[in-house]
């Protein structure tokens, strides 16, 4: 199954950023599995109208997450990841914040919290225990 992903070029989250974020989503919901290779830095900045440093970045990114090896010349490879290390409690810190931020936006978007709860059982369902 072909790659598919996409950007918001007018996000003032940074291209990086988004384009390592979709990809770690495929691999935590299992769409990109070990040995399988993504595609070359340059093709992938094309197809995402991004400087090829832009996509070299995300994907130096998910390398030092443990989730990608990388070689000169044969691209980037998912590799087995094993049990994460525990997250160090700033970055735990960080991402609770930015889930209660995501709840109260929902909230003030007028969504009630039975609705909130179910959109995150899903989220949670989506990714591998």
């Amino acid at each position: 199954m072909p790659l598919t992903i996409s950007i918001d070029l007018g996000s003032p989250v940074p291209a990086y950023r988004q384009i390592a974020d979709r990809l770690r989503e495929t691999l935590v919901t299992g769409h990109l599995r070990p040995g399988d290779a993504l595609p070359p830095v340059r093709q992938l900045a094309t197809d995402l109208g991004v400087h090829f440093n832009t996509v070299a970045e995300a994907y130096r990114t998910l390398a030092t997450e443990g989730w990608l090896m990388l070689r000169r010349g044969s691209g980037a490879v998912v590799v087995e990841r094993g049990v994460p290390p525990p997250a160090a409690p700033e970055q735990r810190d960080r991402l609770a914040l930015a889930l209660r931020d995501a709840v109260l936006k929902m909230r003030a978007a007028g969504w009630p919290a039975e609705e909130i709860a179910i959109e995150l059982h899903k989220a949670l369902k989506g990714t591998p225990s």
